[in-house]
């Protein structure tokens, strides 16, 4: 009798190929599913701004006044914008230099193609669902993907995000949203636990940790401390617990190209401070509810000033200890669960449900993992910095005090919060389908209903020119807007830069007052029949960052310029270089109170230009970013070649 062999044909698949083709089919389609889930759970958290007509909020004008001057450079030619022409009614202020890039270029973006009456909306859509996606990938480096789409959503529909969106429209802090826990995720991966320290350190991880430090300082300068911090803070930590060095290594060089990355704004942002009143951001000699001091948890201030600010105070306490409390509180549910499921292994319980009594969850991610002692401690953390106690620590700390309030450290609760509490409530494998769908149902009803109650309490009521439709007719008008305090001349003052000023005023006194106070608390009014100029003159060139005066000068005197002076400007008059006022020390008039610019002027016709220039710290900066980029890219290279398996 003839033996026969089955050789398997090598065309026809196997039991076990189809089996992962079809788990690989299920894993794209759970993965697609959690994608969607979360663009829509954006989209029901934007119905509210979409929906709330007139729009007003803390920061709305100031973000799109900054989106419309940025839109106005990008015609005229200037790639990179540094002066906003609107501010102090059209004589401008370099707020491109110091306010991070990524907001205002995103909303300029979004203004080409949706009216800007939409933008807010847009754009609040578009950052929440990136908080939400950014947030989900952490997740899924610990959890399956079920509970890694529920933390997406709870990052979004949490009380800050919603708060930040709604009451705020802090839309540089919204963008640095999604950056943190981009930051975590990279900051505590360990690809390679058994590999030697430098194989362990550049893992892949390296260089998008460098990108998610710098889309933090690019997003928010405040989020881009509270990230450095976070990162020195969590990498300290991971390296305790894992008895290594390398998440020390890789946050360090992370950092570094990170930093090295965003120089081009980075530098000038820091050198050009001293051509600033920068300090009017954190409340000295200015506001004081811009102080550390006046913004702690559940204040009770006797000054007057501090009243209102007290009030709205209590309802972001509300929402810092509601989301601290459910951190924690989702922490404590996890350890408990894994003591549970370890007391059940120990009892001697064996079978296939096994892996659950050990604490695992359906895929068997464990419920308890040692990357997330770091996490865990960053609610803590938060709580103490919103307290009075942690008063030495923001004194000592550098830069700490320019995030202006204690609870902007909310930020960066929002992932772990979400996490821990998605991994908390989510069910163990051995749940059926039924309790799944009920408790998705049951978040679900919840988010939707902190929607509900944010867009009830956190939408604010302002004056008509104060809301949406006013500040547009406002900018198409051209009548500007009061400029930013922190963005003045050194003892330049903004209440006294008048309204309705031609581009040229001549004056036979360098600092003449020109217009008249209509009503106490608003800036001067300049009228023609005034006679507060000697001549005026309008500009046959007026751009964002070019300015031309053509005009005749009964007498010697003084034009001043419908500008306000900053060392980057360059003026001539009949094409020789002209003193601005303040110029570059020591100046040879002082300056005035307004911070106008002034130039001397001889009789008869003159011909003056003001052009900006780029300043060496600009160039400096400039340098430093495409230094970064190259070893940024020697970075992934590198990682990339060690990812690689060798060929034996």
């Amino acid at each position: 009798m003839a033996l026969t062999h089955s050789i398997p044909n090598p065309g026809q698949p196997t039991a076990h190929s189809v089996n992962r083709k079809r788990a690989e089919e299920l894993a794209r389609k759970s993965s697609f599913a959690g994608l969607a889930l979360i663009l829509l759970a954006a989209a029901i958290a934007t119905v509210p701004v979409a929906l709330h007509r007139p729009l007003f909020a803390d920061d709305l004008e100031f973000h799109l006044i900054s989106w419309i001057d940025a839109q106005q450079s990008w015609l005229h030619g200037v790639a990179y914008p540094h002066w906003a022409s609107t501010p102090n009614f059209g004589a401008g202020e370099p707020r491109f230099i110091f306010y991070p890039p990524l907001s205002w270029m995103l909303g300029a973006t979004l203004g080409l193609v949706f009216p800007w009456a939409m933008v807010p909306a847009v754009l609040t859509f578009l950052l929440l669902a990136a908080t939400g996606l950014a947030t989900r990938a952490l997740a899924r480096e610990f959890l399956p993907d079920g509970p890694a789409t529920m933390a997406g959503c709870a990052a979004l529909f949490s009380g800050y995000a919603l708060f930040t969106a709604y009451e705020r429209a802090a839309y540089g802090e919204l963008a640095a949203g999604c950056s943190i826990p981009l930051l975590l995720l990279f900051v505590l991966r360990d690809r390679n636990p058994s590999a030697a320290l430098w194989r362990r350190a550049l893992d892949g991880s390296t260089l998008p940790l460098a990108l998610a430090v710098a889309a933090a300082w690019l997003s928010d300068a405040p989020a881009g401390v509270m990230a450095s911090y976070l990162l020195a803070a969590v990498a300290l930590t991971s390296a305790v617990f894992a008895r290594s060095w390398f998440p020390i290594v890789r946050a360090s060089m992370a950092f570094t190209l990170g930093i090295g990355l965003c120089a081009f704004y980075l530098v000038p942002a820091a050198w050009e401070q001293r051509w600033v009143d920068i300090q009017q951001a954190i409340g000295v000699n200015g506001d004081p509810g811009m102080r550390i001091e006046n913004n702690w948890l559940f204040p009770h201030h006797s000054n007057i000033d501090l009243k209102q600010r007290d009030a709205d105070l209590r309802v972001v306490s509300l929402v810092a200890v509601s989301m601290i409390g459910v951190a924690l509180l989702s922490f404590a549910v996890l350890r408990l669960r894994a003591r549970l499921s370890m007391r059940q292994t120990a009892a001697g319980r064996h079978g296939k449900d096994s892996r659950i009594r050990q604490g695992q969850l359906a895929d068997g991610e464990p419920l308890l993992n040692r990357r997330w002692i770091p996490m865990a401690l960053i609610p803590a953390a938060v709580l103490v910095l919103m307290l009075p106690v942690s008063l030495p620590l923001w004194n000592l700390l550098p830069k700490l005090r320019f995030l202006q309030f204690p609870w902007r450290w909310l930020l960066v609760v929002e992932a772990p919060r979400s996490v821990f509490f998605a991994a908390a409530v989510w069910p163990s494998a051995a749940a059926s389908l039924r309790q799944r769908r009920v408790v998705s149902a049951v978040c679900a009803l919840l988010f939707l209903a902190a929607t509900i109650f944010a867009a009830a309490e956190f939408f604010r009521v302002g004056s008509d020119e104060e809301q949406l439709p006013g500040v547009l007719s406002a900018i198409q008008s051209g009548v500007g807007f009061v400029g930013s305090d922190e963005y003045a001349p050194p003892g330049a003052d903004d209440s006294t830069v008048p309204t309705g000023l031609p581009d040229a005023c001549l004056e036979e006194d360098f600092d003449s007052e020109l217009g008249v106070v209509p009503t106490p608390d608003t800036n001067p009014a300049w009228l023609a029949d005034q006679g507060a100029c000697i001549a005026t003159a309008t500009a046959t060139l007026r751009q964002p960052e070019h300015l031309r005066i053509s005009m005749t000068a009964p007498r010697a005197g003084f034009v001043i310029l419908k500008l306000r002076s900053y060392p980057a400007w360059r003026v001539t008059v009949d094409g020789q270089l002209a003193d601005p006022m303040p110029a570059s020390v020591p100046a040879p008039l002082p300056a005035r109170e307004d911070g106008l610019i002034v130039v001397r002027v001889p009789q008869g016709r003159v011909e003056l230009a003001a052009d900006w220039t780029s300043t060496n710290d600009a160039l400096f900066g400039r340098s430093l970013s495409g230094v970064a980029v190259l070893l940024l890219l020697a970075i992934g290279l590198l990682e990339r070649r060690q990812a690689t398996p060798r060929q034996i």
